[in-house]
């Protein structure tokens, strides 16, 4: 595949091979760009918001239906690339596809609802004479930069707010997965998005993410991926603004009252969706002592039972990590908290890219796994002594992005929710909830801002002052 430069498919003399991480099979081939594609995409997305910013909100909305309705229509199409150049199952991939039609439909909707209000400048005296009230108006150049995890719907919801909001994007999709985000780009031309508003290029971020974040034309940098990445991004890009999603070590409280079966079962689907590659996936489960024993068991039952393997087949429970480097990192990890004294309920091997679904209990405070972002299939659980124990336990760490708590007394959970330190708390379900509207985002070292398409739009537009002395 191209990538996209100023409404052009562009080549390069040097291109980088994209492989299926379950097999090494090569799938593609992209471009790898250079500091000079970068500038010059930059400068195209100059040209293009000067299109966008005068695009009518009609024809923008008309826009993103069009894309929404070529996603639905091709909703397998677009599937199959998500499995096969990243870690999703066919049947996880069908649900990112899914989740994709909506948060482009959401965008569409959300286009019309950029809205100000009436300032009452008469509220203070001396102004009597004046009328007036604020609109919102586009930033200009977004600079996006996706992960491998969602390598479809995470850009969908930098590009769809992006283009709601009459803003011009240069989107730099992850290496290993770029092939949905040109996928989602192709439909974008297909519906007749104006040339230059969306540029999309391909190549290693140690080579070209400088020149993308840095470059003073960027009004915003949207980004999605690791802490550290995050960090150099923040010392790199000047002034502009900036909102970024950095992922957690998410924690889950299960309390004795809970409704016992759907809380395995839901910590379970949170701890391995995606391989565990979830900035939101369950890392750490408190357990009231009165039912740890049991929950335990349980856990590790189910855990025995996923099965793991090719994407592609349909009974595949969970695929490989990205990257065998990745899952052999993983695998260091695991052997750390056991060196350290924990116990392996299920799970812990590694096999090139494949690590089984793992679960610990006795996991070393302090250990990798204990405190820092594991991103990959592995759970450790942990018995509390009652809910205090569990919130104080929860908040410990330097993340806050999404907790979850299991309980059926009305009071504990709104405890649980005034004092976990997070973006967002699940009541009765995993960490791993979300849908494309609600905000989205984290607090310490979670990130920056919120995403969801309403609040996105917020972080893409500013808000201008009109005041009338009459």
């Amino acid at each position: 595949m191209r990538m996209l430069i100023g409404g052009k498919w562009v080549a390069t003399k040097d291109e980088i091979k994209v492989h299926d991480p379950y097999d090494g099979s090569v799938i593609d081939t992209v471009p790898r760009a250079s500091e000079e594609d970068v500038k010059r995409a930059i400068g195209c997305a100059e040209k293009g918001y000067e299109t966008s910013r005068k695009l009518p909100v009609h024809k923008r909305i008309e826009i993103l239906q069009k894309v929404a309705a070529i996603i639905r229509e091709r909703q397998e199409e677009f599937a199959k690339v998500i499995a096969r150049e990243g870690s999703k199952t066919i049947r996880e991939a069908r649900k990112e596809a899914s989740r994709c039609v909506d948060t482009i439909t959401i965008s569409a909707e959300e286009a019309r609802r950029i809205v100000g209000e009436t300032i009452p400048f008469d509220s203070r005296t001396g102004s009597e004479n004046r009328f007036g009230y604020y609109y919102r108006f586009p930033i200009g150049v977004i600079a996006a930069i996706t992960p491998f995890n969602d390598p479809l719907n995470l850009v969908a919801h930098k590009i769809g707010p992006a283009v709601a909001g009459g803003n011009s994007v240069v989107l730099k999709p992850a290496t290993v997965t770029p092939l949905s985000a040109l996928k989602l780009a192709e439909a974008f031309m297909e519906a007749e998005l104006p040339a230059n508003i969306l540029n999309v290029v391909t190549g290693y971020g140690h080579e070209i993410g400088d020149a993308l974040v840095g470059d003073p034309r960027i009004r915003m940098i949207s980004f999605t991926g690791g802490a550290e990445a995050g960090l150099q991004i923040t010392r790199k890009a000047g002034l502009k603004k900036i909102g970024m999603e950095l992922g957690s070590n998410s924690p889950v409280i299960v309390l004795a009252d809970c409704d016992f079966l759907p809380a395995v079962e839901n910590c379970i689907s949170g701890a391995f969706w995606a391989a565990g590659q979830n900035c939101i996936g369950v890392q750490r489960i408190y357990i009231e002592a009165g039912i740890f024993d049991k929950f335990a068991e349980k856990f590790a039952e189910m855990t025995k039972k996923y099965r793991i393997g090719d994407k592609m087949d349909e009974k595949t429970d969970m695929g490989p990590m990205i990257e065998e480097k990745e899952a052999i990192r993983v695998e260091q990890w695991i052997r750390e908290a056991v060196d350290g004294g924990a116990k392996i309920l299920a799970g812990g091997k590694r096999k090139g890219t494949l690590v089984e679904p793992t679960a610990l209990v006795s996991t070393p405070r302090g250990s990798k796994l204990d405190c820092q972002e594991v991103f990959g299939p592995v759970v450790s659980l942990y018995p509390v002594k009652d809910l205090d124990e569990a919130i104080r336990r929860s908040n410990e760490m330097n993340f806050g992005l999404h907790a979850a708590v299991f309980t059926r007394d009305l009071g504990k959970a709104f405890r649980a929710i005034h004092e976990l330190d997070c973006g967002g708390v699940m009541v009765n379900d995993s960490t791993d909830y979300r849908i494309d509207m609600m905000p989205f985002g984290g607090i310490k070292m979670s990130g920056l801002g919120r995403e969801g398409i309403k609040f996105a739009l917020l972080e893409m537009t500013e808000p201008k002052v009109v005041c009338f002395n009459l």
